[in-house]
């Protein structure tokens, strides 16, 4: 069986944007830009965890992490990444519009999968056997993911601000028993890991 782990970097109240994800604003308005300046602003202080984000086999995002448009695609869009996106194994991005594959640099290939979270899923273990699958984001994504109980291990990246309002962890998925695994406290987030009870 593959191992399926998840990333997230929130905020204090749980939330991993804003609202009005936009082009222009990404995350959305309100101060979500410091949801991520660990990994951008201290980046030798977190070494270990941001090498761990991309080191699966496969990946699984949301199409909101991939892109700001909702409805049919724009061809040129190609990711926020730029030609060599950070993957470099197969992505499976959950859409409801049809798009054919987008190979890139690296050896990053995005697949778009309309049939939802269990076809993505299959076919990422068909890539992966029994490798590890990590679901990339966003938080809507993630607690798919979560209700199904689907994650071996989830990793939390915690900033120390409030966002009030936006896509949240843990929305719409049952109550949980998770065993705490690790933590660790750096200048500008704390990383907690935990795995789940069954």
């Amino acid at each position: 069986m593959p191992y399926i782990t998840a990333d997230l970097a929130i905020s204090v109240d749980g939330y991993s944007a804003g609202v009005n994800q936009r082009l222009d604003s990404p995350f959305g308005d309100g101060p979500v830009d410091q949801l991520h300046r660990w990994m951008f602003e201290t980046p030798d202080e977190n070494s270990e965890e941001l090498a761990a984000i991309t080191a699966a086999d496969a990946f699984i995002m949301g199409r909101n992490m991939f892109s700001p448009g909702r409805g049919a695609w724009d061809p040129e869009w190609r990711g926020w990444w730029g030609e060599d996106p950070p993957y470099h194994k197969p992505v499976f991005v959950l859409t409801h519009h049809e798009r054919d594959d987008l190979p890139m640099q690296g050896g990053t290939t995005f697949h778009f999968v309309t049939g939802g979270v269990e076809e993505a899923l299959k076919r990422a273990v068909e890539t992966t056997s029994d490798g590890t699958i990590a679901i990339a984001g966003g938080a809507t994504t993630i607690n798919q993911f979560l209700a199904a109980g689907l994650i071996d291990e989830l990793r939390l990246h915690i900033a120390p601000v409030t966002v009030g309002a936006g896509p949240r962890l843990f929305d719409g998925v049952a109550p949980q028993t998770l065993r705490q695994v690790s933590s660790r406290s750096a200048s500008l987030v704390t990383h907690i890991t935990y795995k789940f009870e069954g």
